[in-house]
Parts: C-alpha cells; sequence; structure tokens
C-alpha cells in the first residue's frame, strides 16, 4: 500500500502521524511511504531520518494526498486538507466530528473513508489510540493549571501543594478515566487536596484502594459537583463518551460562584469541552476570563509535548496502521471489529451511531461490514 503522512498544520501542532521508527516498520512490511518535506521536524526527526529507513519525501501536502492510498495524521484534517481527499483514500487521523460538523461535511463530500484514532476500541471496550494522549492531557492538565494558578498569569496566588502551615490547593477532577486518573496522579504527587468525581462507583472504588486514602472519591451529581466548584482553586473536565460530544457539567450558573482567580482545564474540549462557557483555545493564546475565572482550553493539549506525545501515540496507531495496510482496509475492518468501531465516515455517509446522533445524521454502515 501508498501510505502517505502529511505535515500536521494545525496551529501549534509539532506532532507527525508517523514517527521515522513506525515508517520503518510499514516500510520493512513492503509498503511505501511518502512523508512531507519537513514534517517531523517538531520531534527532532529531520528528512534525511526518513530518507535512511527508506521512505520518500515529497515537497508538499498536496503531493502527498495525490499519491497515497492511505493517509496518516495525528490531527484532523483541515479544510484544504478535506478537499484534497479521494472516494478512493483512507484517512487515519483523530477526527473529534461530534462537535464539528463543518468537518463532517467535508469528509462525506470527498467520499474518502474515515477512521478516527478516538473511537477504535479493545476487547475490553477501552480506546487504546486515544489513551496515549489521555494520559499526557492529563498530566499536562495539572502543570497549566497550576501555572494559572499563579497570580502573574492572573490566578489565585496559590502553590498547588502548599507549604507546612498553609493549606494546599483544591483540585476537583470531573471523570475517573484514563486523563482523570493521570491528572490525579500529578496533582496527589504535587501535595494537591484532590477530589474525583465520577458516575462509576467501581471505579472510584478501585482510585480509593490505589491512592490509599490520599484522594477524596465522589459519586458525581449536579449537587455534589457544584459545592465542590465553590470551594475549587482548580478544575479539570476528564469526561468522555466514546464519539460523541461532552457533557457540559459545570454551568454558567455553578461558574458563577467560583473564587476569583480559579482556573478550570477542560481537556474534553475536543469534544466539545465539559465547561459551558468553554470555547477551543490554542498554545499561543491558551486561556481566556469569564466570571472572573481563567478558562484554559486548548483543543491540542498534547502537541506543546510533541515529542513524548508523538512517540506514545505512534506506539499504539502503528499495529492498527499495519493491519490496514497489510491487510487492505476492507478486510481489515471486516476481521477486526475493534477497528471497525474507528469507521466514521464512508462513502459518503457517517458510519459511527454516536457521531450521527450527534450529527443529527443517519448512522449508513457499509454493506461490506455487515
Amino acid at each position: 500500500m501508498r501510505i502517505g503522512c502529511p505535515k500536521e498544520i494545525k496551529p501549534q501542532e509539532y506532532r507527525v502521524g508517523l514517527t521515522p521508527e513506525s515508517a520503518a516498520e510499514l516500510v520493512r512490511a513492503g509498503h511505501s511511504v511518502s512523508i512531507e518535506a519537513g514534517a517531523g521536524l517538531g520531534i527532532g526527526a529531520g528528512d534525511e531520518r526518513y530518507v535512511q529507513i527508506g521512505a520518500t519525501i515529497a515537497p508538499n501536502a498536496a503531493a502527498v494526498f495525490a499519491d497515497a492510498e492511505m493517509i496518516v495524521k495525528v490531527k484532523e484534517p483541515q479544510k484544504q486538507e478535506c478537499a484534497m481527499l479521494r472516494p478512493e483514500q483512507t484517512l487515519f487521523t483523530y477526527l473529534h466530528l461530534a462537535p464539528d460538523p463543518e468537518q463532517a461535511e467535508a469528509l462525506m463530500q470527498s467520499g474518502a473513508t474515515a477512521i478516527a484514532y478516538e473511537t477504535v476500541t479493545d476487547a475490553q471496550g477501552r480506546l487504546p489510540l486515544l489513551k496515549p494522549m489521555s494520559e499526557v492531557a492529563g498530566r499536562m492538565s495539572i502543570q497549566v493549571g497550576a501555572n494559572f494558578l499563579e497570580k502573574n498569569h492572573g490566578g489565585r496566588g496559590v502553590l498547588l501543594g502548599g507549604v507546612p502551615g498553609v493549606r494546599p490547593a483544591d483540585v476537583v477532577i470531573l471523570g475517573a478515566g484514563v486523563a482523570g486518573y493521570n491528572a490525579a496522579q500529578i496533582a496527589v504527587g504535587m501535595r494537591a487536596r484532590v477530589t474525583v468525581f465520577d458516575k462509576n462507583p467501581t471505579r472510584l472504588e478501585e482510585l480509593d484502594r490505589e491512592f490509599n486514602g490520599r484522594l477524596e472519591t465522589v459519586y458525581s451529581t449536579r449537587a455534589a459537583v457544584e459545592a465542590a466548584v465553590m470551594e475549587a482553586d482548580l478544575v479539570i473536565g476528564a469526561v468522555l463518551v466514546p464519539g460523541a460530544a461532552a457533557p457540559r457539567l459545570i454551568t454558567r450558573d455553578m461558574l458563577k460562584t467560583m473564587r476569583p482567580g480559579a482556573v478550570l482545564v477542560d481537556i474534553s474540549i475536543d469534544q466539545g469541552g465539559c465547561f459551558e462557557t468553554s470555547r477551543a483555545t490554542t498554545h499561543h493564546d491558551p486561556v481566556f476570563v469569564v466570571d472572573g475565572v481563567i478558562h484554559y482550553c486548548v483543543a491540542n493539549m498534547p502537541g506543546a509535548v510533541a515529542r513524548t506525545s508523538a512517540f506514545a501515540l505512534n506506539n499504539a496507531t502503528l499495529p492498527f496502521a499495519l493491519e490496514l495496510a497489510n491487510k487492505g482496509v476492507q478486510r481489515a475492518l471486516q476481521e477486526n471489529p475493534h477497528l471497525a468501531e474507528g469507521l466514521n465516515v464512508c462513502a459518503g455517509a457517517i458510519a459511527h451511531g454516536a457521531v450521527a446522533r450527534d450529527l443529527c445524521k443517519p448512522c449508513v454502515r457499509p454493506a461490506w461490514l455487515a
């Protein structure tokens, strides 16, 4: 198969869909790999590194899209990239279509097959291609939250872990999945007072045992969340409904009860955000203030630590990319129902139930997948 990897063009996105090591595995399996010039520079991988492992360097994105049967990326295709897709091509990347009808329409019009990293599952129903970036974003959320709590950034002037004789910061984490768990690890490690909310009692029991009383677990109800955010210095939004838009857990009315200079970090922003007042921001301009509360809603948080993120992501995506290339897309999806869960767009239609529901579109699975 001819596989192409363009340079990411989303603002402040430095990751790359194929590291040299991943490209080498695809070449070793008999496939041809075309990398756009400069695509790997954000992770310290120059063009010569790709040439050494047998990939070819394309002068621009148009050349990559024109030749490839499968496009491997990191972030959702931008408008000009959607325009270069063709019906016979497969796109393998993060999509996050539920809150993005414009991108969904562009992909449908292209006729291409689009497989989303974030809805591929495993035998336990987990999301293995979302996990590494959720780990990164969860850990980063505490870093950036601590940063913006500093007075010089408009925050409350609170040190996350406090000092002897001074109370540490109150950190509220909404969601006990991968991102929330990783946020909790860092927050507890920094000696903050941590409360984790979730609707899964079993998961809360697991966290209680693992952290041995070093954090508080609370079953998530509106009343409990409302009471907690009133006292919070830092709130992490880490909720996820696979393929669907994130539920809005903090309303504008709740925001008005929070302390001035408190910080909200919305990891769920790729799926529309879990705070009513959230809107996507960039690394260049990461925060805005509503009712005195700082909002950090960067839609590609892991892009700031591009090298760590790209290698972590490729560790997860490479086996699936190899499966698609070795078997061909249709056979790979037919034989692997977990990979088939990643199918979001096919033959001009939405092919994933949760995505279709949030976009108010019919869900049309291809006949060959039945």
